[in-house]
């Protein structure tokens, strides 16, 4: 198992420490209600530094990456983010990843930490027809980045103490390299996985010590904690946001998956699978993923059937949770054709009962 540079940082802390996609990460602190809420009231601080990090550069790096990805990088200027994903060839998704633009040639992508090796290889694999070498225009900097997100309605504020960059009034998706906490050649992001406002800041992992101390002592008076995974997924999934190998897989194309806002079709634009999902945007998929709100009382799980009035089988629970924030079992499922509409009424099949659920357009949590 790999640990991260703020590992130590944790287990002082008293986190239970779990396996996480081949590093070791803490899970929770001080429990995961009173972390989350923390997170969508004031502000808290993940490690994040399992996330992998690629380089792609040169004067192919754009024709590239319109290729691999589903968004249009077109859209992209100097200094914003988008959010894509990788289509697989076979209808389905590799992952989901963020594309930072520096410059015409220069982009960050952040992928999943679990799907490092794979997306590489796929990265790797899809190079040489734009002439992109890896270990030259194409780096994996993953095992070199170490990285916080700093998440709630008063991170921005807080961590505006560290620099004399104006990050407080910067806009969501984009990103500036500043000097932060002392260090030079920070890269700022006010991009992140809750829902709740802030930012993510990579840092080469020798200055990652400092920057845990220094982002702990500005937000000590706004009442900083460090929370866990388990928060994140239960701030994730109040967004609807969808996580790899739940919501999305191999299996799953972003349009069934409600990724079609992420998945562009300009005539410029040739990219990996776009026939086939241009087809089933318009004739349309047999699924979709939806979000849903429990209406009996019960905490829906991955996989656990969803079913009609009349008990038929009409969709599977791919991911799922008792909101902190609503105090209701919330959750995500791939539904059946006919069942998609807003308040259309579901059954979640737990432990053998069917319990009534309804169909919520997205963020499930809405503030």
């Amino acid at each position: 198992m790999k640990n991260t540079p703020f590992l130590k940082f944790h287990e002082a802390l008293g986190a239970k420490i779990v396996p996480f996609a081949g590093y070791n990460m803490p899970v929770e602190y001080c429990g995961i209600n009173e972390e989350h809420i923390t997170v969508r009231e004031k502000l808290g601080v993940f490690d994040v530094s399992h996330m992998g990090e690629f380089w792609v550069t040169g004067p192919q790096a754009f024709a590239f990456l319109q290729y691999i990805t589903s968004n249009d990088v077109a859209a992209l200027y100097d200094g914003k983010v988008q959010y894509s994903c990788f289509p697989n060839g076979k209808g389905g998704i590799v992952d989901d990843l963020l594309v930072y633009r520096f410059n015409s040639e220069k982009y960050l992508l952040v992928v999943n930490a679990a799907n490092i090796e794979k997306d590489w290889a796929w990265c790797v694999a899809n190079a040489g027809r734009f002439n992109i070498i890896p270990g030259e225009t194409l780096v994996n900097a993953s095992d070199m980045t170490a990285q916080l997100a700093i998440q709630g309605p008063l991170a921005l504020k807080a961590m505006q103490k560290l620099t004399r960059e104006n990050v407080i009034d910067m806009e969501y998706y984009t990103f500036k390299v500043i000097n932060f906490a002392g260090i030079g050649d920070v890269l700022f992001s006010t991009t992140g996985y809750t829902g709740a406002g802030g930012c993510e800041v990579y840092v080469s992992n020798e200055d990652a010590e400092k920057l845990w101390k220094a982002v702990f002592d500005a937000g000590e008076e706004f009442g900083i904690k460090p929370i866990g995974l388990g928060a994140r997924d239960t701030l994730r999934l109040e967004m609807g946001f969808c996580l790899y190998g739940n919501d999305i897989n191999d299996a799953t194309s972003p349009i069934e998956a409600g990724l079609a806002w992420i998945t562009k079709f300009d005539d410029e634009k040739s990219f990996i699978d776009k026939e086939l999902l241009v087809k089933q945007k318009e004739t349309g998929t047999d699924r979709r993923l939806k979000g849903f709100v429990m209406v009996d009382k019960g905490i829906p799980r991955q996989h656990y059937e969803v079913v009609d009035v009349n008990g038929n089988i009409i969709g599977e629970v791919t991911s799922g949770t008792m909101s902190p924030m609503m105090k209701q079992g919330i959750g995500m499922a791939y539904l059946s054709k006919g069942f998609w509409k807003s308040d259309t009424e579901i059954f979640i099949r737990v432990r053998g009962k069917d319990l009534k659920a309804k169909v919520v357009s997205l963020p499930i949590y809405k503030k």
